[in-house]
């Protein structure tokens, strides 16, 4: 086995990080690319807020569905098993979604997608947490989140520098020409993925599961998050915490087009440009809240801080003052930089539970999260207006206001983990 570097920069950090930037990228490429993508295979702007919903909802699905599959493996087989594997099936995935025709299509080969990109992030962090020292651990896990939420800014430029390009290529007496836009930048992000498995190759397993493998101890049992009352209560509390990252971007960034008309009329947002800024501020909050929680010695009082500062930003978002796209945009990078807590919050995931459980509630605890995007959706979209007739910024309100009382609510009652010591396991204790 490989000495394990506890340096804040070693590779194993770095290639988190690298491949957390690519996960990123693939996945928000659709919401950057969502209307003219859409539009070119032919959606009406009508139809434009149903099928967009239905393929990141179906993505979303993918995630939930992969994460779980992932968790497990990740505590069976080890942390850099699902590094490969999942890289593998979003890459193809992504590849494959260059090629699409149809609605169904493009939310089929995004859910295969969403399966493959569920293992990144929780492995990563799972691997880096238990390669560095407590003390680092959460400086560590902020950097591969920060820098790779850039990955967001990376899709929304490539696709700016793609539309209208084109390179005419002959190779081996084979003729064509490679065109820009959309259904190249999918291909980039397959091919991106790939050359990740290099760097990959020189990557060190975690010591603390080398050390468990060969013990008689039950490893990725997704049940024992549900067969045991106080792990049950952790892992709930740990996924509500999340919720307001995926409401902030999957609903007031990703439609802010459609929230700017209902604000102050008529707008020119480009939604892609809305996400672009929400991200760079998410990737510069995430690498920050990682030397808050080191000043303050918690992880909860910087997630509380953070939560004020995303109540600020929704506030400012509603209101009468956000009315120009210049605002809009500011609103969004608001937004962005308020909900960088996702490092801090899946590093509270992993810091949990047990080395058994760790991969598996990394990345499960994650992806609940973005799959519970589908019922946040729901609740907007059918439920306060569909059926109670509400206007779309009265809604997007309200649904705010339920996910931020859950999220703070959920973080009161979980525990403090910054001193916690990561080297134990999960027993199989039952329901008295």
């Amino acid at each position: 086995m490989r000495k394990e570097s506890h340096s804040i920069l070693n590779l194993a950090v770095v290639v988190a990080a690298l491949g957390y930037f690519v996960d990123i990228y693939d996945l928000l490429l659709f919401t950057i690319v969502r209307k003219p993508s859409l539009v070119d295979i032919g959606v009406t702007d009508a139809g434009m807020i149903a099928a967009s919903a239905k393929i990141i909802d179906l993505q979303m699905v993918g995630l939930l569905i992969g994460g779980v599959v992932w968790g497990i493996m990740g505590d069976r087989k080890g942390r850099l098993s699902v590094l490969f594997g999942s890289i593998m099936l979003y890459s193809v995935a992504n590849f494959l979604t260059g090629y699409v025709q149809t609605v169904d299509q493009y939310a089929w080969a995004r859910f295969a997608a969403g399966i493959g990109l569920a293992g990144e992030l929780g492995a990563g962090i799972t691997l880096v947490s238990e390669l560095l020292p407590k003390e680092k651990r959460g400086i560590g896990t902020s950097l591969v989140a920060g820098v790779g939420l850039f990955g967001a800014v990376f899709a929304y430029f490539i696709f700016q520098a793609t539309q209208g390009w084109s390179l005419p290529y002959d190779i081996l007496g084979f003729e064509g020409v490679i065109e820009g836009g959309w259904r190249l930048c999918y291909k980039i992000g397959g091919g991106l993925g790939i050359m990740l498995l290099l760097l990959r190759i020189s990557v060190a397993e975690s010591g603390m599961f080398h050390a468990i493998k060969d013990k008689q101890v039950s490893q990725g049992n997704f049940l024992m998050f549900f067969n045991n009352a106080k792990r049950f209560r952790k892992y709930v509390l740990a996924i509500m915490i999340g919720l307001p990252t995926w409401f902030v971007i999957g609903i007031l960034v990703n439609y802010s087009d459609k929230f700017a008309q209902a604000l102050y009329g008529a707008n020119a947002i480009d939604s892609g440009r809305s996400i672009m800024f929400g991200y760079v501020g998410i990737a510069i909050g995430d690498i920050l809240i990682g030397f808050v929680s080191q000043f303050f010695g918690s992880r909860k009082k910087a997630l509380f801080l953070f939560y004020g500062l995303s109540i600020v930003s929704m506030l400012f978002y509603f209101s009468g003052a956000n009315d120009s796209d210049t605002r809009m945009y500011l609103a969004c990078g608001m937004l962005g930089f308020s909900t960088g807590f996702w490092a801090i919050f899946v590093t509270m995931g992993a810091e949990q539970f047990g080395t058994n459980l760790r991969a598996t509630a990394a990345t499960t605890i994650p992806n609940m999260v973005r799959g519970a995007l589908p019922l946040i959706n729901y609740l907007f979209l059918k439920v306060f207006q569909g059926s109670l007739g509400w206007t779309i910024l009265q809604s997007a309100a309200v649904t705010g206001t339920l996910v931020m009382l859950i999220a703070v609510t959920a973080a009161w009652f979980t525990e403090e983990t910054f001193h916690k010591d990561l080297n134990y396991v999960e027993t199989e204790e039952m329901f008295p």
